[in-house]
């Protein structure tokens, strides 16, 4: 049984305008309970496509006698999902379809849905994979970046920097913690020769920024690529590649994940960006919120009243502008 806690994310005003802006594509629905499915989809960035394929089911004579035609296809997941009401009758005579094209297709992989099954199909894609306690669907204010996006945007990223260092080996260079997924990710993507090593830091009101650990290599006459969870106002990153430079590397490149431009008050050099956001605070595939929702496989803007709750907002300017060079 879905978790009563869970029924909050099927009425947030974000996902009554996926609603809306469903019904604005003009698609003929067949019925209501579609529309709501696909602003459903919408709102978690799942793409979809509406009744794409129809299957013969049964035959007489040489000629097909029965077709079924399931109501959503995901491509992404590569899966058909059909809906269907409490209504008995609907239920047997959708069972019966989809146990014979199971039959028929065995390689085609297909859900029959209720309304209230909706966020146990979300699990499938990792959408779940955070405690409900936790993070509510409403304290989420939008999917930002699905996990097929971000998934596709890194593989492109590791197609060019291996293009780019051809030849070549390179030293990728994270700063933790934030870093951690996207460049465990970003490094199976690239095809070249390469070593990963870390830094940490810290900062002191006192003192400003430090290295509180070190790298490991000798990046002297390296080519290497500093690879960022997040780009905000740049000062920390500067130092970082101020730092890096003092130790004479051949080249010395940065990648990040994420770039909030408008928020720069430092230039620095991005070379490879993965996707320019707005100046929102998100979490999510390693970044965090007082050290939470890290293990989230999509990126997501977080409502103000999750960290201003409690008279906590200024508590919350330091994880986004001082916990790691990726806020900063």
């Amino acid at each position: 049984m879905v978790d009563e806690r869970r029924e909050a994310a099927e009425t947030p005003a974000e996902l009554a305008r996926a609603l809306e802006a469903v019904s604005e594509r003009r698609f003929q629905f067949a019925h209501p309970a579609e529309a709501e499915f696909a602003a459903f989809l919408d709102f978690y960035r799942i793409k979809w496509e509406y009744e794409p394929k129809s299957f013969p089911l049964r035959w007489r004579d040489g000629r097909i006698a029965e077709m079924f035609t399931p109501d959503f296809y995901l491509p992404e997941q590569d899966l058909y999902v059909e809906l269907t009401t409490m209504k008995q009758s609907l239920v047997t005579r959708k069972n019966r379809k989809v146990r014979r094209l199971r039959e028929l297709y065995p390689h085609i992989n297909i859900v029959l849905l209720y309304r209230k099954d909706y966020h146990e199909l979300l699990s499938r894609f990792g959408y779940g994979s955070v405690d409900i306690t936790s993070l509510r669907p409403d304290q989420i204010e939008r999917i930002l970046l699905s996990p097929a996006e971000i998934q596709a945007r890194v593989a492109e990223l590791g197609r060019q920097i291996s293009e780019d260092y051809a030849g070549t080996s390179l030293i990728l260079v994270g700063v933790l913690k934030g870093i951690t997924f996207f460049l465990a990710d970003l490094a199976r993507a690239i095809t070249r020769p390469l070593a990963i090593d870390y830094l940490q830091l810290s900062h002191e009101l006192d003192e400003g920024v430090r290295i509180s650990k070190d790298l490991d290599l000798d990046i002297r006459g390296r080519h290497v690529l500093l690879v960022e969870d997040i780009v905000n106002t740049g000062m920390t990153m500067d130092f970082v590649l101020r730092t890096l430079r003092q130790r004479e590397p051949a080249s010395l490149e940065v990648c990040a994940l994420l770039d909030k431009a408008e928020r720069r008050l430092v230039p620095v050099p991005v070379k490879y960006v993965g996707f320019t956001i707005p100046n929102e605070f998100v979490v999510g595939y390693g970044l965090d919120y007082r050290q939470l929702y890290r293990n989230l496989p999509f990126i997501c803007v977080l409502r103000k009243e999750v960290y201003e709750a409690n008279g906590n907002g200024p508590l919350l300017k330091r994880p986004v502008e001082l916990a790691s060079a990726g806020h900063a």
